[in-house]
């Protein structure tokens, strides 16, 4: 790779692998380091490096177990130490456009820390692109969890090595999947908002046009799924307040991340509804399961629980009326526990899932969260 420090354009992608942090030792050690200059106007691969890294610590070597993606004990004990790489490193980094998957909190700090052990100073960077917050921002969680992992099967990309290079490479593959996606999604606005992101208020539901159809699954098994006019019924329920919020005991128990928001009487009305039509259609089926009704009556009031999965979008609503997105380090019980809390007042955007739970002869609509606007009170 070139060693000028001018007309330094090119972006650096570049990934760490590093041992695996325990509950008792949470200092990570660099085991390889990987990355491709790319031209930043093709976004093409224009030069590559990678390397083992033996770490300085022996006993880092003896205690690690041997992995299947080729890092082993006999192959570090060949590799360099940090210091015999560091000018290459620091002559591929120093200067330029540095990016990669969470590096922002991973790979950049660990680069730091390297060049801070053999006292040296760190390379800088002209600016940096960490694809894992960019992608949140505007690709939202359409890949689920957003790790790499995850992305790759989305769009096809096989399966992640865990191998510097292959990481990295896989890693720009994945950020031309995405802007080719959002590309379209600008250009085509109306073929991906058709049955994505139209939801529905209780009032603009025609009751008499819920109709249930059923879906056979990959598996071969059959999934009810609710329609209105012919499209996928998604609801939009406004300032809904909360009775009760995350419950840390109850998630321990179940796993399950759930809320539980007052119900208007137009919203009870569809989920009526809706439950009416998708019972009788389970039943005609075959189902013998008991079927759990979406509306929750208490003493004089009416609920309905919102699941909360990996994938919802959550929202601050600033006074000034601007959405705020809300990124979460871990998605628990305890992060979310400290945003939806009873008389919290929330915009909920939301999916109706029957599900059939035979091996608990449980049956049922579920009500998914697809967006959570959180609301200044």
């Amino acid at each position: 790779m070139a060693s000028r420090s001018e007309d330094r354009c090119e972006i650096a992608f570049f990934d760490l692998e590093t041992t695996m942090p325990t509950r008792t030792d949470q200092d990570l050690t660099i085991l390889e380091f990987g990355s491709i200059l790319v031209c930043p106007k093709k976004l093409v691969e224009l030069d590559n490096y990678s390397t083992l890294v033996r770490p300085a610590d022996p006993s880092v070597i003896n205690s690690l177990p041997d992995r299947r993606n080729g890092i082993t004990r006999a192959a570090l004990i060949d590799a360099p130490f940090f210091q015999d790489i560091a000018d290459k490193v620091y002559d591929i980094l120093h200067g330029r456009i540095w990016a990669g998957h969470n590096i922002l909190q991973f790979d950049c700090v660990l680069i730091r820390q390297a060049f801070a052990q053999i006292g040296r100073p760190a390379p800088e960077p002209k600016d940096t692109i960490d694809s894992l917050e960019f992608l949140k921002q505007q690709f939202g969680t359409k890949a689920g969890n957003m790790k790499m992992a995850s992305l790759a099967t989305y769009f096809g990309l096989g399966q992640q090595t865990h191998r510097s290079l292959d990481d990295v490479r896989m890693n720009l593959e994945v950020l031309k999947c995405c802007a080719a996606v959002l590309f379209l999604e600008s250009s085509l606005p109306n073929i991906f908002k058709k049955n994505s992101w139209e939801f529905l208020q209780p009032d603009e539901v025609s009751i008499p046009s819920i109709r249930p159809t059923l879906l056979m699954l990959d598996n071969g098994s059959l999934r009810i799924k609710l329609l209105h006019k012919d499209e996928t019924l998604q609801l939009c329920c406004r300032h809904m307040e909360l009775l009760f919020g995350i419950n840390e005991e109850y998630f321990d128990l179940t796993g399950r991340l759930d809320i539980v928001c007052f119900a208007s009487q137009n919203l009870c009305e569809v989920l009526d509804a809706c439950d009416g039509v998708a019972q009788k259609l389970s039943m005609d089926s075959g189902s013998s399961s008991e079927w759990q009704p979406a509306v929750i009556r208490r003493e004089g009031f009416y609920t309905v629980r919102l699941h909360i999965q990996h994938a919802t979008e959550i929202y601050q609503k600033e006074p000034s009326g601007a959405e705020q997105r809300i990124f979460f380090t871990e998605f628990d019980a305890s992060e979310l526990s400290t945003l939806f809390k009873p008389r919290t007042f929330i915009d909920a955007f939301f999916s109706l899932e029957p599900y059939d739970c035979q091996y608990q002869q449980m049956a049922g609509i579920k009500s998914v969260a697809k967006k959570l606007i959180l609301l200044s009170n």
